[in-house]
């Protein structure tokens, strides 16, 4: 049995029924032994802030778009070029590519439920690039590169799904007719809970294999249509008696690989095969889903190009594909199954291949094999497929200090950048613009304030004009003396027209004037924290509704509530949380902050005055960790914002499923090219109105 570190376990709701690789198959019942699970926990405050959040929107006529979440647990290993099915409940990951690139003999069993991952036995022959489906008792793996193509077919005990399963060793029970990699396979009801089995798509080791196969059994098989252009790696699925192929490599001269943008339909009853609309672009390695009642297409691979990040709607009524939103990471040949059917189905990918990204989509590891596992599911608040921005947890601009690159950018929620700054209209101001720290919009979006905290100064520049409006601090010099300021952080604008800054290193909250006077402060500069008389390296000043300020305090984790006199009203000193910033308000007793730089890996909060602790993220290793995020904010969708600082991105996080469902940035990897940050540290949110919803009780 394979261990992965973990926190706390989160329940998701899943359904009984499945489809393998598009396919349906009968359940059976059974629980693994944990190896890995979800971190995070959901109590009174996560749970009612995402169900206010997460009323499904009446929508709109069509598709819903699709919140794809990286999921908080992971794979033991990394793996590509696996099949999936399912037993009803559990996923069944067999065979596939290592980092080494060779073929594995593996079998797991996954309850993403829970998050659980058990080894489940071995294949009889290592295998990658083959396809796997459950029929009666038995899952059968089907042809595949071995790593020559072969045609072998391996046959295994499905895993019980309420039990722990037995170890079991796989079989060699039959053979295709002739070999076949890199083929899908998808199931159609047949009657009294049978199911036949269609493969299409393939490559025998030289030529693209054109005939569609059916098999009841996994063993019998014959051919029911050829395809009108052959292809091997398409995305297979199944809906209404009917195949749907998308895209697929195609056959071509010489070593330039190619692949179609062609959407095929394979009717089984007539022995029919048509192309009957086609994708924005060609592709392969995308992974296909039936999730309430609509076809989703996720990920890929563009020949020559980029691994994908996108997720299309297909309507097969008017032969529409949509912009159903994008995965917050690229990937291509994972494998992939659907759990349950209509509104409880969920989709998942399991691992894949990262080729290469570019563009504002990127997202995730930039290269490289996945250990990741992929949900999808209609987004309750990602509005409709096929609008602008389709499955983006934010509306209105997004502002990012882009610290790491010395720059503030916005992104509308197509993730276009639509303003940078400095920029050569728009100069920096005296000093330069270095180090910028929090940034948030002021005087109903028409200004932003900026603190720079390396270089001890704060700014406030028209928006979208970059016009230098006031500047406080002395460029790279810091200081305690009038007109000094030592590591300023969160300078925010207030209603009354003065600013406030965590003056972090003086040990102080700072008041002044916008004629750059100091009008008062909380704390006396010393490092410690004594109520009502001083404070210990601040980093956050919220502004809250009744007009006080939220305060974090590093040395010593506090947080307390100060009103602008320099009153304490409320303290409170959380234990587990190493190094609080940036707390923010979300109900009477609610709050929400992250942890900076806790031993191993960053966290996200939520907590009460009393110090207990309804939400907490804190995943351990793996894409879904944290390092050094300095602020999370909930969005009006609900979901957590996060600037993950050292990884060079931010995330959104689902609170219910505790899962990453949107990134901007690339993992591990600065940059400055569309689709990529350097060390990110601050985010605000501009809606059409004007208003700031981040921060509604500044001015």
């Amino acid at each position: 049995m394979l261990t992965i570190a973990v926190v706390v376990v989160v329940a998701l709701v899943v359904g009984v029924m499945s489809m393998s690789s598009g396919g349906s198959t009968p359940s059976a019942s059974s629980s693994p032994t944990s190896t890995s699970s979800p971190s995070g926990t959901k109590a009174a405050g996560g749970a009612s802030a995402s169900a206010a959040s997460h009323k499904v929107q009446e929508a709109s006529k069509g598709p819903a778009s699709i919140e794809a979440g990286v999921e908080a647990w992971q794979m033991p290993v990394a793996l590509s070029r696996e099949s999936v099915t399912t037993n009803g409940n559990d996923l069944t990951v067999l065979g596939g590519l290592a980092t080494s690139q060779s073929s594995v003999n593996t079998v797991y069993t996954v309850d993403p439920a829970a998050g659980t991952v058990t080894s489940a036995g071995t294949l009889a022959n290592p295998v990658h690039d083959a396809a796997s489906v459950s029929l009666g008792h038995s899952t059968f793996v089907v042809g595949g590169g071995s790593p020559n193509t072969v045609a072998t077919v391996q046959s295994i005990p499905t895993p019980a799904t309420k039990a722990t399963p037995a170890a079991a060793t796989g079989t060699v029970v039959g053979a295709l007719p002739t070999p076949r990699s890199d083929l899908a396979i998808s199931t159609i009801a047949a009657g009294r809970g049978s199911s036949t089995a269609f493969i299409v798509g393939g490559y025998d080791g030289t030529t693209y294999t054109p005939h569609v196969l059916s098999t009841p059994d996994a063993i019998h098989y014959s051919t029911v249509a050829d395809l009108t252009i052959p292809v091997r790696y398409p995305a297979l699925v199944a809906q209404d008696a009917m195949l749907y192929a998308f895209g697929g490599q195609t056959a071509s001269t010489g070593t330039t690989t190619t692949a179609t943008d062609a959407i095929q339909v394979i009717d089984p009853a007539s022995r029919h095969s048509s192309v009957v609309a086609h994708l924005p672009q060609a592709l392969y390695g995308a992974s296909a889903f039936v999730i309430d009642g609509t076809i989703y297409v996720a990920g890929g691979q563009v020949p020559g190009g980029p691994t994908l990040t996108t997720i299309y709607a297909y309507v097969p009524a008017t032969h529409k594909v949509l912009n159903a939103g994008l995965l917050p990471q690229a990937e291509a040949f994972g494998g992939y199954t659907t759990v349950g059917t209509g509104k409880s189905a969920i989709g998942y990918i399991v691992g894949g291949e990262v080729a290469a990204q570019s563009g504002p989509n990127q997202a995730g590891m930039a290269s490289g094999t996945l250990q990741t596992v992929i949900s999808l599911r209609p987004s309750p608040y990602g509005g409709p497929a096929g609008k602008p921005g389709a499955g983006a947890p934010y509306v209105g601009t997004l502002l990012i200090a882009d610290r790491g690159n010395n720059r503030l950018i916005t992104l509308d929620s197509s993730r276009n950048i639509t303003w940078a700054y400095p920029s050569p209209s728009m100069p920096a101001p005296p000093g330069g613009f270095y180090f910028p720290d929090d940034s948030f919009f002021t005087h109903g979006g028409t200004g932003i304030i900026s603190n720079q905290e390396d270089n001890h100064t704060i700014v406030q520049i028209g928006y979208p004009s970059g016009k230098v409006l006031w500047q406080f601090g002395h460029p790279l010099k810091s200081g305690s003396a009038a007109g000094f300021l030592n590591q300023p952080d969160d300078a925010f604008l207030l209603k009354s027209g003065i600013i406030s800054v965590a003056d972090a290193s003086n040990n102080r909250i700072l008041f002044m004037t916008q004629a750059g006077q100091v009008s008062g402060q909380i704390g006396n500069g010393v490092d410690a924290h004594v109520p009502n008389v001083s404070i210990a390296y601040p980093n956050g000043d919220t502004p809250l509704a009744n007009g006080n300020l939220l305060i974090s305090e590093i040395d010593g984790s506090w947080v307390s509530e100060y009103t602008l006199a320099g009153k304490m009203v409320w303290d409170v000193h959380i234990p587990s949380v190493n190094y609080p910033s940036d707390p923010q308000q979300l109900g009477p007793d609610l709050y929400l902050m992250t942890d900076y730089n806790p031993p191993g890996s960053g966290k996200v909060v939520e907590f009460t005055r009393a110090g207990t602790l309804p939400w907490v993220y804190d995943v351990k290793a793996g894409d879904a960790m944290l390092k050094k995020p300095s602020l999370a904010e909930r969005l009006p969708s609900g979901m957590i914002l996060v600037n993950d600082d050292y990884r060079n991105r931010l995330v959104a996080i689902d609170p219910a499923t505790n899962s990453i469902v949107w990134q901007y940035g690339l993992t591990d990897v600065a940059g400055t090219a569309p689709g990529m940050l350097a060390i990110p540290d601050g985010f605000d949110n501009l809606l059409a109105d004007g208003s700031a919803p981040l921060h509604p009780f500044t001015g």
